[in-house]
């Protein structure tokens, strides 16, 4: 399969999974709790419907692949390539009929991120990255779709910084310490976002995003958007990111290591 060929795969899954999530934002749509008795954890028809299409599409095309997802679990996940999908990431804003959330669709070799995807059906954005490079497509001025390079900012440290996270409540007591010593330093700390957040990391209007408890589809996907555009995306201790837990992730090295160290202080 070549690289034009590939392309037009992922994007096949962006189409499927925008196709199935879209019908249901903004509608009388309900909502299971994943988490009884624990912190609020919802799933709608709507991500088990993606989920759904989408593995089909790949067990039909690439029945030797593997598949890690949030909703249907994981097959054949020490395969050589590794499909990561996240069909609505920010479930709650979805269900809030905040336009805050994306479907994410990544893919491993060898345990590795080497591409991803996030989509966003309803302001009708992706972003694409392999590593090398990232891009951003969306409706321009004249509603017609364009594309552009993503490229974090040039952020020397957190008194200039931007940072995000999606909620203080996902935070245990001494990972919330943690995280308030990085918040005082940044110059603007802003709260919400899940993987949108990341994605304006990398389209430059972010300079920080700091997370807890992630799973692999809910960073191996973002990973090399991130990195494509010029940013580090690391666990808290600096090591890989992609079997989730801690997550920071930021617009260049010099920030990266001042939220580290005030991290691990």
């Amino acid at each position: 399969m070549t690289a034009v060929d590939f392309a037009a795969f992922v994007e096949k899954l962006a189409d499927i999974a925008s196709d199935m999530i879209l019908p249901f934002f903004r509608t009388a749509l309900g909502a299971e709790d994943k988490n009884v008795g624990g912190m609020f954890d919802p799933v709608t028809e709507a991500d088990h419907a993606a989920e759904a299409a989408m593995r089909r599409l790949i067990e039909l095309t690439f029945p030797h692949h593997g598949i890690i997802g949030e909703e249907f679990g994981s097959v054949r996940s020490d395969a050589e390539y590794v499909w990561v999908l996240d069909p609505i990431d920010g479930t709650k804003s979805f269900i809030a009929g905040m336009p805050i959330w994306g479907s994410l669709i990544g893919l491993l070799h060898n345990g590795r991120p080497t591409y991803g995807v996030m989509v966003q059906p309803f302001t009708r954005e992706r972003f694409i990255g392999d590593g090398a490079g990232a891009v951003w497509r969306g409706p321009g001025l004249n509603h017609a779709l364009v594309e552009r390079k993503l490229a974090t900012r040039l952020c020397e440290g957190l008194a200039k910084a931007t940072l995000v996270t999606t909620s203080p409540l996902y935070f245990t007591e001494a990972k919330l310490a943690a995280f308030r010593r990085v918040e005082a330093k940044a110059r603007m700390s802003r709260y919400g976002g899940d993987c949108y957040a990341f994605a304006m990391l990398a389209a430059g209007h972010v300079d920080c995003v700091i997370e807890s408890g992630l799973k692999t589809y809910d960073i191996a996907p973002l990973t090399p958007i991130i990195e494509g555009a010029g940013g580090i995306v690391t666990n808290w201790e600096g090591g890989d990111p992609t079997d989730g837990g801690d997550i920071v992730a930021s617009s260049g090295p010099r920030l990266h290591e001042e939220a580290l160290r005030l991290l691990r202080d």
